[in-house]
């Protein structure tokens, strides 16, 4: 019988992101790809230790158990062979059911995605992360210096989005771009009853909230999702987004506009275990308070 991913969340993410490979990494990036080699193989009985990622993965797997598996996470790694047994291996530590993976020595492995059928794809690499981008698949580029996630809701997978160019495309953002505020809030007004296209980071959102109405009917699931919208919107800017939500039929659990300030703070507050935006200012920014990366996606990536 041919085992298959289908109707699962698919979560492929990379080594570095899952694991604090830093200072392994920078033997890698002072020498060659040999002693980098030779260092992993040394550790191989040492665990690594949790990287930024770590927690949304944890909490993602506790959503398996013996009666179902709805949740499968797929090791994407730059890594060799060698350095990706020291990779199951701390997995296999931390009780992390993580049974697949590919490890291209140095190549880029955002095309193994495809037959994933991955929902979200977290790198290191930017340029992993834009390839897969343009393959129609989320991804973010995680920032391995951000503030590793709270452990203040062990029973709650806490996620955070941007709006325009995360969950929303782009085309309210580039009219802000071209022609400025004001023109941005007429425009939203104006459009306040008619949704916005879907952003790269939509089909990712769905999944999480039929993941998040399946366990509503299991009184015993150990977890439960709860989702923000954190944005630079403002009212009456506000409208089309919430409207947009409605449209698709998502009940977001907390909405936050900013209208500009700093998001660093606010995402303190909320504590999620991963955070998404696209301008990288703002990611910045949050990686001092919470686990980001940047969904290098619109206008402002172009």
């Amino acid at each position: 019988m041919v085992n298959t991913l289908d109707g699962k969340l698919v979560v492929a993410i990379s080594s570095r992101a899952l694991f604090d490979f830093e200072e392994e990494n920078r033997a890698f990036e002072d020498g060659d790809d040999r002693s980098y080699m030779q260092l992993q193989l040394s550790r191989l009985d040492v665990p690594a230790t949790p990287g930024v990622a770590f927690s949304m993965v944890q909490k993602l797997l506790a959503f398996n158990d013996a009666n179902a598996q709805p949740v499968e996470v797929v090791i994407l790694s730059r890594n060799d062979p060698v350095s990706g047994m020291r990779v199951f291996r701390s997995a296999k530590h931390y009780g992390l059911a993580i049974q697949r993976g590919s490890f291209t020595r140095g190549r880029s492995p955002w095309k193994y995605l495809k037959p994933l059928k991955a929902n979200l794809f977290l790198s290191t690499h930017l340029a992993d992360v834009r390839e897969a981008l343009a393959a129609g698949v989320p991804a973010a580029q995680v920032y391995p210096h951000s503030v590793h996630a709270s452990n203040a809701h062990p029973q709650e997978l806490r996620i955070a989005f941007d709006g325009d160019a995360v969950l929303f495309s782009d085309e309210a953002e580039r009219i802000y771009q071209e022609h400025g505020l004001d023109a941005f809030v007429q425009h939203e007004s104006l459009r306040a009853a008619q949704p916005l296209p879907g952003g790269p980071f939509k089909p990712f959102l769905e999944a999480l909230q039929r993941m998040q109405q399946a366990s509503a009917h299991h009184a015993d699931m150990p977890i439960a999702i709860r989702t923000a919208l954190i944005t630079a919107r403002s009212a009456p800017s506000h409208e089309r987004a919430i409207r947009t939500l409605m449209d698709w039929h998502i009940d977001i659990d907390e909405a936050i506009f900013l209208g500009g300030l700093a998001k660093g703070e606010f995402l303190r507050e909320f504590e999620p275990d991963f955070f998404f935006d696209d301008q990288t200012g703002h990611v910045e920014s949050a990686a001092s308070h919470v686990p980001s990366g940047h969904v290098a996606s619109g206008t402002r990536n172009t």
